[in-house]
């Protein structure tokens, strides 16, 4: 090192002083030195989410347009326009389960900010004609359920959710899937919900986008002394006596309750569905993370030989409050990268003749040109989108602005459209024209929800339209191209200067013979 006091810094001098001033001023460093493990998660805990900016995205690819043909369009070309476009889906074994839209609700567990939004969550989903999964932990994490030899009697959490979403289903559409982790099928959740709640449909979970066994907080003595006991890992061990004492003194104020990591083998998951048939499920599917290729490979193969209703995949692209910070920037495999993995497993079952699922993928989708290009890129195999912190954010700020027209204190920016919470949201003239007098029933966030996806079909329906496709099954992977050589090589898509060369070839060979 160069200890001249005049001497200018080295390049190695220069980075280390700026790695130690990255490490004095991180207030995330400092915090850590007094709240540990604490930092691991975002924070305001369960409140915030996390993302991150993979290297091949979605706007690496372009959609493409045609000036010809109609497909999958009912009647003559001339009366084509994008309402006409039909975004009604099917997904499952036989008849399956019906969808207005081509979106899922996916799971969320027993989060506070899951709970004290799910009534707007539920009913918007039920009225927008798609399906809801309801998450882990929903009855486990209870403090009001009871138990009988360490199977669940009685789980009014779970019993009001499901009937939060069955009070508003539209006929013909929609379903309420309920999900287990290794706690849930533990105490039976899904035995419970299918033969006193009137449930039909299942979901088996391996994981989300970062995947460790999702943790809780609990600021009660007893209720943490209670979820001990019921099989959940709670740190520190509230049942010792000095932990109940130190608690007691506070010298802290929080209990950790953290899942178990499920261990899959094919046996197991095989008997698993066999049992949960037998139990009275007409459709079970798998929700399956962001987890090496291997994983994903072994999720595709169970859930054809499972002759499975649904596979979702969720890519690694950000998590909700309650998922470690490092873990959600630092693990699995991003969206084009794990779905471009999933449609290649899909098309060697495919290949190979044997029983391919429909599937669905999630993984921070946000906008109606993302939902096209993963329908595309995945095409013809993807038959949903899947969401979650979207209507979630919806759901929040609406009731905020309903909160704040209450008490008179609506922000300027929202007073330019209305300042009444009837006139506020676009959706309401077709909301009440559906339900008569029962929209004045609706949660405000619910009607959020549904002009949310409402907003997210009318794109949705542009862009098909601008593709010549008027129906879901008409979509095909060559209505996208890659604008970079990376997003091709990763994806299989072609450059969009490569597309289309064939018929190109037609066209001004066809063109030429004419003369």
């Amino acid at each position: 090192m160069n200890h001249h006091k005049n001497a200018a810094p080295t390049n190695s001098e220069q980075f280390e002083g700026d790695v130690l001033d990255a490490l004095v001023n991180s207030d995330e460093i400092r915090k850590s030195d007094y709240r540990g493990s604490e930092l691991i998660y975002p924070e305001p805990f369960g409140m915030s989410v996390a993302h991150k900016t993979n290297p091949v995205q979605y706007s690496d690819f372009t959609i493409l347009g045609s000036a010809a043909g109609a497909f999958g369009f009912h009647s003559e070309v001339p009366e084509a326009q994008f309402p006409s476009v039909n975004l009604e889906t099917t997904f499952g074994v036989g008849k399956g389960i019906c969808c207005k839209l081509p979106f899922e609700l996916t799971a969320m567990g027993s989060s506070a900010l899951v709970r004290s939004n799910w009534a707007s969550l539920a009913a918007g989903a039920a009225i927008s004609g798609v399906p809801l999964w309801i998450g882990e932990n929903v009855c486990g994490m209870d403090i009001d359920a009871k138990f009988a030899e360490g199977r669940v009697i009685s789980g009014p959490e779970l019993d009001w959710r499901v009937k939060c979403y069955r009070n508003w289903q539209l006929e013909g559409y929609g379903d309420v899937i309920v999900q287990a982790n290794v706690e849930d099928t533990m105490l039976g959740v899904q035995e419970y919900a299918l033969k006193y709640l009137g449930v039909q449909s299942v979901e088996l979970k391996w994981g989300q986008s970062a995947d460790v066994g999702r943790e809780v907080k609990i600021s009660r003595l007893k209720d943490a002394q209670e979820l001990k006991r019921r099989g959940y890992t709670v740190h520190p061990d509230p049942l010792l006596p000095q932990v109940e004492q130190a608690f007691k003194d506070g010298s802290f104020h929080h209990f950790e309750v953290h899942s178990r990591i499920g261990m899959t083998t094919r046996e197991a998951f095989l008997k698993r569905v066999d049992e949960l048939r037998k139990a009275g499920a007409k459709h079970v599917t798998l929700k399956t993370g962001a987890y090496r290729p291997a994983e994903l490979a072994r999720a595709v193969k169970f859930a054809s030989e499972a002759k499975l209703d649904l596979l979702t995949v969720d890519a690694a692209a950000g998590e909700t409050g309650m998922s470690p910070r490092r873990m959600v920037n630092a693990w699995g495999i991003p969206g084009i990268e794990l779905h471009s993995l999933l449609r290649e497993f899909l098309e060697r079952l495919r290949k190979r003749g044997e029983f391919v699922p429909d599937v669905a993928v999630g993984g921070g989708f946000a906008f109606e040109d993302q939902l096209f290009k993963a329908l595309a890129m995945g095409s013809p195999y993807v038959k949903l989108i899947s969401f979650a912190r979207g209507p979630l954010a919806v759901a929040l700020v609406a009731e905020s602005i309903a909160k704040g027209i209450e008490d008179k204190n609506v922000p300027t920016y929202i007073q330019r459209f209305a300042l009444d919470v009837d006139e506020m949201f676009v959706e309401t003239p077709e909301l009440r024209r559906m339900l008569g007098d029962r929209v004045h029933k609706l949660p405000t966030g619910a009607v959020a929800v549904y002009n949310h996806f409402q907003r997210l079909a009318k794109g949705l329906r542009q862009f098909m339209a601008g593709a010549r496709k008027f129906s879901l099954r008409e979509i095909e992977r060559n209505d996208v191209a890659a604008l970079t050589q990376e997003a091709s090589r990763v994806s299989g898509i072609p450059m969009v200067m490569e597309m289309d060369r064939e018929e190109i070839e037609t066209i001004f060979e066809g063109k030429r013979k004419r003369k």
